[in-house]
């Protein structure tokens, strides 16, 4: 039974994030080259800060949709292979998910085609990593990573193999995809992106018990009543449907889904009950974030870096970190 103070510090926990999160996106919306106010956006619908406001909304909206998206997915992939280095990017589930989102792209899709895709694509990229490791016979970390890495290798090159084929112009509409990047999409695609995370996320939420138990491993999770083949499977195809939904409109976006979880499992504990939500609350804050201090940044770069490359260079020291922790462990 949990004791009452670590529940209600979880409550606590989780509320501070949900507080976080609305902030982050007010701080975002009324920040940037130009700031914007709410007050006059509110009394003057002609005004260039309304004008300002409707636009920032759709990628602060965004912005909030993917990093608690893939942020979500990192908690999930970490809890079903056991491993604290799960994490979309790292395991080639993206490179997977925007190879077939460039490859629809080229081809003239449009619409809903495009996530699909890179559904396709992430799926694929999935099964790939797991049964080449399994293959090896190294299952653990360092199959995984291995595995990741040879598929991220394939799909980067795949990718640049694409735009050198294509015309300029081709190769330029699957720019953003490549890099990473959050943009002022129309409200209908955002909506989108939206849908089709959010369906992934519920089928993941009803899976948090059983993500409970996978993590005492199969044969524990089994013995306890979990259909593990079933719940491996359906956390497989809802996470790669959540991926393919962001990388499909914001791309390549780094190690999200691996820094966020281990900060929230401190703070929330490793209930996933409460865990995915505050992976959410807490992915969503940072990419918004993220995506400000990037446009900050024009101000005196006058140019925008992608919101991917942030991440990366946040990202990238948190995996030799925990890569080294793990190494230690095992040593």
């Amino acid at each position: 039974m949990t004791p009452p103070h670590a529940d209600r510090g979880r409550r606590l926990a989780l509320g501070l994030l949900g507080l976080a999160l609305p902030l982050s996106m007010a701080l975002a919306l009324r920040v940037g080259v130009t700031d914007v106010s709410f007050l006059r956006a509110w009394q003057d619908p002609e005004s260039l800060d309304r004008v300002l406001l409707s636009a920032r909304a759709s990628r602060v909206a965004l912005g909030a949709v993917a990093g608690g998206s893939l942020a979500l997915v990192g908690a999930a992939f970490q809890a079903l292979l056991r491993n604290p280095l799960g994490d979309p990017y790292a395991l080639g589930v993206s490179g997977g998910g925007a190879l077939g989102a460039t490859l629809a792209v080229l081809l003239g899709a449009g619409g809903v085609l495009v996530p699909l895709a890179a559904f396709v694509g992430a799926v694929g990229a999935t099964a790939v990593v797991l049964l080449t490791a399994r293959g090896l016979g190294r299952g653990g970390v360092q199959g995984l990573l291995l595995a990741g890495l040879v598929v991220n290798a394939f799909a980067n090159a795949a990718l640049a193999f694409l735009r050198s084929a294509v015309s300029s112009a081709q190769a330029q509409g699957t720019l953003s995809i490549l890099l990473g990047a959050l943009s002022e999409e129309p409200a209908e695609r955002v909506l989108q992106v939206t849908s089709l995370a959010g369906v992934g996320i519920c089928v993941l939420g009803t899976l948090s018990k059983a993500m409970n138990l996978l993590v005492l491993g199969e044969d524990s999770a089994s013995s306890l009543g979990v259909d593990v083949p079933r719940a491996e499977r359906w956390i497989f195809l809802a996470s790669s449907l959540v991926v393919a939904a962001v990388v499909s409109v914001c791309g390549l976006i780094p190690f999200v889904g691996l820094v966020v979880p281990h900060y929230a499992r401190a703070w929330t504990g490793p209930d996933h009950r409460t865990l995915l939500p505050a992976c959410f609350l807490g992915g969503a804050t940072l990419l918004v974030l993220a995506d400000l201090a990037t446009r900050m940044v024009f101000l005196w770069l006058h140019n925008e870096p992608p919101v991917g490359a942030l991440t990366a260079m946040l990202g990238a020291p948190f995996f030799l970190v925990v890569l080294r922790r793990l190494g230690d462990e095992a040593g």
